[in-house]
């Protein structure tokens, strides 16, 4: 049985939080929430690792990172750029910013032909969503089209106190997702309620056990080609918004409520954390160092 990937996403520019997180040294020996993720990863029984990145901290990249975990677990790297785009686009002199996550989920297209997992670089998942994602892809028949999957955690359960998050929050009908739309400033309001301003300008209150997702989502290779088609579509309508993104969310409701594709929702017990903010990190440094002193993570992982 092929054995699934991991696909990291590690191009983001890390602006809220004032410099590269993806290489900053969290755990009590140094290491980086990524070395949590692909810890994990190994343990639930993913078989490779690619990473997209930024070519401008590539040589950082691969001395701090990738050296770690040769003999450990097969690791790619590709690239995500502003300029590559579909044929007959060409990027407007005036955009700095990323086309977004499923933009840089593109980018694997080349290297990832078996169901794979996709994952942010600078979030703890803990080591049962691992679990669950694996066990969703490897029970996959052979050929399989269309079916994904998306680990879903509780919105109370994801939040910072140093500023609003953006999530995917989610609708779903049993086990499967019925709809995903991705909020961009959910937070805490006065009341110390969970909270959002919608396209109308309208504070929305969410139920702290409202599932989201976190940007862990499981595919078929499949996908890409899908993802394709729908960015040439995006790209018609906003190649010349300068902060435009075009989000997993985004095609993954599109494609749910068209009824072109099925996407189960994995119940998880782990609690993610990460570092959205600077004022975060204090937290997270605390929150590694009990993991390994209790005893779920050894003393060297790598």
């Amino acid at each position: 049985m092929t054995k699934p990937t991991l696909f990291v996403l590690a191009a983001g520019m890390g602006s809220r939080y004032g410099g590269l997180k993806q290489l900053d040294g969290l755990g009590p020996h140094g290491e980086t929430i990524m070395d949590y993720s692909i810890y994990d990863a190994i343990q639930s029984g993913f078989g490779k690792v690619v990473f997209v990145i930024r070519k401008d901290f590539e040589a950082d990249f691969r001395e701090k990172i990738l050296s770690k975990y040769e003999n450990h677990i097969p690791t790619e790297v590709v690239f995500q750029s502003i300029t590559d785009l579909p044929e007959g686009f060409t990027c407007p002199a005036e955009r700095t910013k990323p086309w977004g996550t499923n933009h840089a989920l593109m980018m694997g297209k080349d290297v990832i032909n078996e169901p794979f997992a996709i994952i942010n670089s600078d979030d703890y998942y803990g080591r049962n969503s691992f679990e669950v994602m694996a066990k969703e892809l490897t029970s996959l028949e052979e050929g399989s089209t269309k079916k994904f999957s998306m680990v879903g955690f509780m919105v109370g359960n994801t939040l910072s106190e140093s500023g609003t998050v953006s999530r995917g929050v989610c609708e779903k009908d049993g086990e499967y997702l019925t709809g995903v739309v991705e909020r961009t400033s959910i937070g805490y309001n006065a009341d110390h309620k969970i909270a959002f301003v919608d396209e109308n300008g309208v504070e929305q209150i969410l139920d702290p056990e409202t599932p989201v997702s976190m940007n862990f989502w499981g595919f078929t290779p499949d996908y890409f080609k899908d993802s394709e088609e729908y960015f040439v579509e995006f790209l018609k309508e906003h190649i010349n918004t300068p902060k435009s993104e075009f989000f997993i969310p985004t095609l993954i409701n599109d494609m749910v409520k068209k009824g072109t594709a099925s996407v189960k929702v994995l119940k998880t017990e782990s609690k993610w954390f990460g570092v959205t903010y600077s004022e975060d990190r204090q937290g997270v440094v605390d929150k590694l160092a009990e993991l390994h002193a209790t005893g779920v993570y050894p003393e060297k992982m790598f």
